[in-house]
């Protein structure tokens, strides 16, 4: 009789390879790496290393301050992955927000058996001990760069207010008003002018917070003499005043 042989086993099928992409809102027409320029570097360097790419997920107009398992295509696109898989993204900033979150998500890919590649980082970065320490430099220099382009708007924003532009929401500020104005282009601007009546207010309640008194006495003051505010807008008033 003879015996029945073993069947030869499978081979190990790669896993599929994932693209991401990711741009803010705020910052979609004045970044360099757009969409469609993360798109041709994520094909180009899978080609390269004779990968095909079966999706790209790609996040458009969310914040990078998000972490990319809360991003509406991030969230898809963890939860498509499997052993086996691979991701390859442009930049370190594309997916992640910070450092810490670099090194935490690249922790959890490693032990999910996923491969992530990241260009500006040199390829791999989750699978060999020595991008570890590229990565965490990358993540470093990443998060620096994000706090130059928080600075930037930072002193954007102070020198529009230095101009009097109003930077938007429901209402001016209390002790301000809205106004229309005519640039000399002839666009449409809006601006703040200061509301006397308010602004007395104000001196006041500077006054009464030296005396001691809490936000919601200060408020409760001003309401007795008429005024719509609430202790949130006190204070609200105080952090505007102690601002450089």
């Amino acid at each position: 009789m003879s015996r029945k042989l073993k069947p030869t086993p499978t081979p190990p099928i790669d896993g599929q390879v994932f693209g991401y992409a990711r741009v803010s809102k705020a910052t979609r027409e004045s970044e360099g790496d757009s969409l469609d320029a993360q798109a041709r570097k994520i094909v180009a360097y899978a080609a390269q290393h004779d990968l095909t790419v079966d999706a790209t997920f790609v996040d458009d107009g969310v914040s990078g301050a998000i972490a990319i398992a809360d991003r509406p295509q991030g969230a898809k696109l963890f939860a498509a992955l499997r052993p086996g898989d691979s991701i390859i993204a442009s930049k370190l900033d594309r997916m992640f927000r910070s450092a810490l979150d670099a090194l935490q998500v690249v922790e959890v890919l490693k032990a999910k058996g996923v491969k992530l590649h990241l260009l500006d980082a040199g390829g791999d970065v989750a699978g060999n001990g020595i991008s570890k320490m590229f990565m965490m430099l990358a993540a470093i220099f990443a998060e620096l760069e994000r706090d130059k382009i928080r600075e930037r708007i930072l002193d954007a924003k102070a020198d529009q207010r230095a101009q009097s532009r109003f930077l938007g929401g429901p209402r001016a500020p209390f002790g301000w008003r809205r106004v229309e104005e005519i640039d000399e282009a002839g666009k449409k601007i809006h601006k703040i002018a200061k509301e006397d009546r308010e602004q007395k207010a104000i001196a006041e309640i500077i006054k009464l917070r030296r005396k001691g008194l809490s936000l919601r006495a200060i408020a409760a003051a001003l309401q007795v003499k008429g005024f719509k505010i609430d202790h949130m807008s006190v204070g609200a008033v105080l952090k505007r005043q102690a601002a450089p």
